[in-house]
């Protein structure tokens, strides 16, 4: 990848964050309401998804034609130059139906199968994160580092569940024996904040199964790129299956617990 092409795949989607996040915020109606729903009926799709979506796509489609698109809500295209577009038009689409904070953009662009920039914008905190592979982690103007890694039995670990009852049920389990083996848990609600968190130090860890490749594709690559190590199960990349986020001396030791305690499976 040339800086030509990096310095403009970070540029549009900064302004397409900008845009969409200034969308959200300001425009979020009243009488906000479920528009549809997904994997099952607490999984939730808001019209301000959609339109968040659409400004974004139809924002970077007028600005660069030829690349793909992979969107939570339906965008999907191949595109023809390696550049594909991973969006989460709103990520913590609960919190943003019920008015709480913690929401964000999330739009990372991949070449060749690879996230190389990676922006997530939350509006409620005014904190715009970003990174290019290889160039480091920032929130706004500051450069982004982990905090130090305690041990295992000190550390403010983030997580979220599934929305599927029987995952639920499984993660609790996970959950009940975890939290006795660290300093606290936190649990969100949206999973490009939480690994944001990480990059910036207001989490040691975190961990989820049952993610997609829009809600961490941009923040695993913020997160990298602060010095946090990510990955799945031992060996494994950071998937669907499980994700995995923290420093590199807390990463491994918090990845064979959970592999001990099952975290990847239901």
């Amino acid at each position: 990848m040339t800086d030509r092409l990096q310095d403009e795949l970070l540029a549009l989607a900064l302004e397409a964050a900008r845009r969409a996040g200034a969308l959200l915020r300001d425009n979020r109606p009243a009488d906000l309401g479920v528009a549809a729903t997904k994997t099952s009926a607490i999984d939730v799709v808001t019209e301000m998804d959609l339109a968040s979506e659409k400004l974004i796509t139809g924002f970077l489609a007028e600005e660069r034609p030829d690349d793909g698109f992979l969107g939570e809500e339906g965008a999907s295209s191949e595109g023809s130059s390696g550049v594909r577009w991973v969006i989460d038009p709103i990520d913590g689409t609960v919190n943003y139906l019920y008015g709480l904070p913690a929401w964000a953009v999330s739009i990372a662009a991949e070449v060749d199968g690879e996230a190389v920039v990676g922006v997530v914008e939350v509006p409620s905190r005014g904190e715009t994160f970003r990174a290019v592979r290889g160039g480091g982690a920032y929130l706004g103007d500051r450069r982004l580092a982990v905090r130090p890694a305690p041990p295992l039995e000190q550390a403010l670990i983030g997580t979220g569940f599934g929305y599927l009852t029987e995952r639920r049920a499984a993660q609790a389990e996970v959950l009940r024996t975890l939290l006795p083996r660290v300093r606290d848990i936190r649990r969100g609600g949206s999973a490009a904040i939480d690994l944001c968190d990480v990059a910036c130090g207001r989490l040691d860890g975190y961990y989820e199964r049952g993610l997609n490749p829009w809600d961490y594709a941009a923040g695993a690559l913020i997160a990298r790129e602060a010095g946090a190590q990510t990955g799945g199960r031992p060996g494994a990349p950071l998937s669907p299956d499980l994700a995995v986020a923290a420093g590199p001396p807390l990463f491994e030791p918090l990845q064979e617990l959970l592999e001990t305690l099952g975290a990847w499976h239901d």
